[in-house]
């Protein structure tokens, strides 16, 4: 039977093979400098690495990787060392088999082979036939010492493992686990899911199909069913990083415990993977702790698995976590979103000040306007990616269809999700007529209702417009304009429901001064089609004066503003503000239970007043 029979043979059991833990972590920790080339220690200290693998062995490994991820052409040459290229991985393999022959048990040697550490065309200079020749004398190297498998980990370049897939198929016989890491959004550092990575390793023929270090358990779980979604009939390996690194007093710690790691070690089998090890890291109490865990079929864990782990996409590729502003409407939390004008300038000063002081004051997530009232102002994409990067709250732009065609849309959106802004709200856009340059182009290509099955219905499913695949599934959190004082309730409500038929998560309204409408919107709803399916940020905009509320009354459309509230405002004089202030937390306060949020709209950019409404509210 020949060695890849072996191992397949062996996978096909219920129980999966557990595999050893980091070595340079041990290494380090038992006075290595980092800045030794751990590989050469197969020549030079070849005890300590030796008794790295008795401990995990002792552990209960069942497969023990060869000291031999960096020993390639590049990285050994960069110290020198090319010249003994062969006789360090040959080594690596004699030192790992010596001890499991004393340790008189059944144990697997696989050769390590990590990426080159150079860049491949077409974002390097290394060609890909130089990587294939690196690769396959390093493997043909690890093969001929007797290696009884091949391990490509810690990959982040499909191109680059492409060529050490085809180079170990080439070089020898031997069964191969390709394994690449992840980046915290998910995605490996070139941008492609684990769908995508199953599915490119599973063409090209490998044994086993991995992911490693990354960040953690956690992390790795949900890329395993990301990956299994993909590729159900695969055999897959989970070797994940002891949580992420962190540098405590000059060294890098990390964090997840072996208890932990025996809660998913239970995990990964109920997943259904066939390997489990570790990486940076985990340490032969890790491996321990997995074999307790797994010798114990029955045991209960002892932390309940979170629903990010567990988290699956209907397609396959999209794999983001929900929007916080997503989080917290499912929750029920009362929300409250406020209004930000992108500035005039380049200038972002003042604007980040604004959003930090909402941020402090308790407001969930920040609305930033796309050129309101036809006005120039900074690109809102630009805000956006700056308020969540420097103030660190979430942001919902605004996404007019007005002035856009059908390829700018497209772009749009995607430049959006590049920038990490995830929450849209769609809508008409103000005409160009009424703003600075009233020649402008306003003609569109798509209604709002159009838009959001664009981005709910083709692109949150990984395709264009056209249906063309786009790469990955964008995971976008879209809202719709809603008018709770429109003229023609009937026809409101008729567009309402074309735009939650076409996927709109939520809606913001414009603004209402006064509970009547709220209630009579919702009950003409609820008696034509039952309780309204999405949830409702009420747009509040507090009242700065009497010309103020004069002009939104008259010269605003769809606005109406009471004759009560407008004569108090007047009466008030300079106190108008606080009295502004006052009817918006009131009214906020009476609609608390047909609304599930608030959409803050400040006067003339008096953020202040916004933050008064909001800690009101949430004390």
């Amino acid at each position: 039977m020949s060695k890849k029979e072996q191992l397949l043979s062996r996978l096909n059991a219920n129980r999966p093979l557990l595999a050893d833990g980091a070595m340079g972590t041990l290494l380090h920790e038992r006075g290595v400098a980092s800045d030794v080339c751990f590989d050469a220690l197969n020549l030079d200290d070849p005890a300590r690495v030796a008794d790295i693998h008795r401990s995990y062995i002792d552990a209960g490994a069942q497969i023990i990787e060869t000291n031999s991820y960096g020993a390639n052409r590049y990285k050994l040459g960069a110290r020198s060392l090319e010249d003994s290229l062969i006789e360090i991985n040959r080594q690596s393999v004699l030192l790992a088999r010596r001890v499991i022959e004393a340790s008189f048990k059944d144990i697997l040697v696989a050769g390590s082979v990590g990426p080159l550490g150079v860049r491949l065309e077409p974002f390097g200079r290394i060609k890909l036939e130089e990587a294939y020749a690196a690769f396959f004398e390093q493997i043909k190297a690890l093969a001929e010492a007797d290696a009884d498998l091949i391990i490509l980990e810690t990959h982040t370049d499909l191109f680059e493992i492409r060529e050490a897939i085809h180079a170990a198929q080439a070089a020898c016989d031997l069964p191969i686990l390709a394994s690449l890491t992840y980046t915290r959004d998910d995605r490996t550092l070139l941008g492609n899911s684990p769908a995508q990575v199953a599915r490119f390793l599973n063409d090209l023929g490998v044994d086993v199909i991995g992911a490693n270090c990354s960040g953690g358990p956690a992390q790795l779980l949900r890329i395993l069913h990301q990956m299994q979604q993909a590729v159900p009939d695969a055999t897959y390996s989970i070797m994940p990083n002891a949580g992420w690194p962190e540098r405590v007093g000059g060294r890098i710690m990390y964090s997840a415990t072996p208890e932990y790691f025996g809660d998913y070690a239970q995990a990964y089998r109920a997943a259904g993977a066939g390997i489990i090890g570790g990486c940076c890291g985990t340490t032969p109490a890790h491996i321990a702790a997995m074999k307790t865990a797994l010798d114990q079929p029955d045991r209960e864990p002892t932390l309940e698995m979170s629903r990010a782990a567990q988290l699956q996409t209907t397609n396959g590729d999209s794999v983001y976590e929900p929007t916080e502003l997503s989080r917290r409407l499912e929750s029920g939390k009362f929300v409250i979103s406020v209004e930000m004008d992108p500035p005039r300038g380049f200038s972002t000063h003042k604007l980040l000040a604004g959003a930090s002081l909402l941020a402090e004051a308790g407001a969930d997530v920040i609305n930033v306007a796309d050129s309101p009232m036809a006005r120039m102002r900074m690109s809102p994409w630009a805000v956006c990616q700056l308020i969540q990067q420097r103030v660190g709250i979430e942001t919902v732009l605004h996404f007019p269809t007005r002035g856009r065609n059908i390829l700018r849309v497209q772009g749009d959106l995607l430049a959006a999700h590049a920038l990490g802004v995830r929450n849209i709200f769609v809508v008409m856009g103000d005409p160009t007529s009424i703003g600075d340059f009233p020649e402008a182009a306003d003609n569109y290509d798509v209604v709002p209702s159009g838009l959001l099955k664009l981005i709910k219905q083709d692109f949150n499913s990984g395709v264009d417009l056209s249906g063309i695949e786009i790469g990955e599934a964008t995971s976008f959190f879209a809202g719709c304009a809603l008018n709770l004082s429109a003229r023609n309730p009937e026809r409101e409500i008729r567009i309402l429901r074309k735009k939650i038929a076409a996927g709109a998560d939520f809606a913001l309204t414009q603004p209402v001064f006064c509970r009547q409408p709220v209630e009579a919107f919702l009950k003409a709803y609820q008696d034509a089609y039952g309780q309204l399916e999405i949830p409702i940020l009420l747009g509040v905009l507090p009242l700065y004066g009497s010309r103020h509320a004069a002009f939104l009354h008259n010269e605003v459309p769809g606005i109406e503003i009471p004759e009560d509230i407008r004569e108090e405002i007047k009466q008030a004089g300079h106190r108008a503000p606080e009295v502004g202030v006052r009817f918006a937390i009131e009214l906020l306060q009476e609609v608390s239970n047909l609304v599930q949020g608030a959409y803050l709209m400040p006067p003339f950019k008096r953020y202040d007043m916004a933050a008064e409404i909001i800690e009101t509210i949430r004390s």
